[in-house]
């Protein structure tokens, strides 16, 4: 298991640095970004809703100047501000600067980064190809899920380690000198796709055993009739926790609940390789958990047993999802078929 899903495989999704010591998280499918000063530490994290004309971007960077670049097809929209969209900008991207697949700014200049060619283009004007030069770029800087800048320094995120997750921060994309290691922050990872797995523990899928029922007080066949409790929904209390140390601002689209809530979700829609259950929850019950009483009847023969079983869903060792449908059988043998339907890819 991969843990964090790389920005290849997911679209809308970028980390961009913007101005000295900020830095952004952008989730086009949550409607939001994260800011913070330190991803190492969890400081200072906010949540903030993502403008309409700011979502679903190629690529998000940033620049010195505290201008965010959003890059679509062959253009790219510069803005002071995500949630505003203010003082928007268009610009057609030069053919030199098309097709790369992570772009940065370090301060003045914009690098390109084409993996797969092991190389990067450095420009300081992504319109005009201006000062154009192309170096290679250090085998050991080659296998990011997302990269991204601040004034004088580059940095990106690793794939998961036994150290877990980890981003490296340095000065030049051509020389390993010394780049420098940290861990990125629980605070940070919640809200990156596939941080839940990390910080928390893969998906889970479980038919649970919630009432057995035999008759073994007559030798006669009885016919029972119980009263069911079961949970139903979505278990925000635990959940919500992984919104504790965020500041959500008021104008964002998710609020608290909410928010876990979506993260939640999207995160059980993920493959196993990610830590999901790739199934769709879509048509499930996505309130907050409540006790529901149904009623059943059953037919029993002497020292004969059904046992009931309802399908969960849930993360390490928390369930976080109880559905409503109830399956039965006649043997205490824990059903194994997929309840919900498979994610459309």
């Amino acid at each position: 298991m991969n843990g964090i899903i790389p920005k290849s495989k997911a679209k809308g999704t970028d980390i961009c640095g913007v101005g000295h010591w900020y830095y952004y998280i952008i989730r086009s499918d949550l409607c939001s970004f994260l800011q913070s000063r330190n991803l190492n530490k969890g400081s200072a994290i906010s949540i903030r809703s993502l403008h309409p004309s700011c979502q679903n971007g190629d690529h998000y960077l940033g620049d010195s100047d505290n201008y965010f670049y959003i890059i679509k097809g062959n253009e790219y929209r510069r803005v002071r501000d995500l949630t505003t969209d203010s003082n928007a900008v268009v610009y057609s991207l030069h053919p030199n600067c098309q097709g790369g697949d992570h772009y940065l700014s370090t301060g003045i200049d914009f690098f390109i980064i084409f993996q797969e060619k092991g190389r990067y283009r450095r420009t300081t004007n992504m319109s005009q190809d201006s000062d154009a030069e192309e170096y290679d770029l250090h085998p050991d800087f080659r296998n990011g899920l997302y990269y991204w800048g601040v004034q004088g320094y580059f940095s990106f995120l690793k794939p998961g380690s036994k150290w877990g997750v980890e981003f490296y921060t340095g000065t030049n994309l051509s020389s390993n000198d010394h780049p420098e290691v940290y861990s990125v922050h629980p605070d940070v990872l919640n809200f990156l796709p596939g941080g839940l797995s990390v910080t928390i523990g893969p998906a889970f899928a479980i038919w649970e055993n919630i009432k057995t029922i035999t008759n073994d007080h007559s030798n006669k066949p009885v016919t029972w009739t119980r009263k069911i409790t079961k949970k139903v929904g979505y278990n925000k209390e635990k959940m919500s926790q992984i919104t504790h140390n965020w500041n959500i601002a008021i104008s964002a689209s998710a609020k608290f609940g909410e928010l876990s809530k979506l993260i939640t979700k999207m995160h059980l829609s993920l493959s196993a390789e990610y830590g999901g259950s790739h199934v769709s929850t879509k048509n499930e019950s996505w309130n907050e958990m409540t006790e529901e009483e149904e009623e059943l009847t059953f037919d029993l023969k002497p020292n004969e047993s059904v046992y009931l079983w309802q399908y969960r869903l849930g993360l390490g060792q928390e369930q976080v999802l109880f559905c409503r449908d109830l399956k039965i059988t006649d043997r205490p043998i824990r059903p194994t078929e997929d309840l919900l339907p498979p994610t459309q890819s």
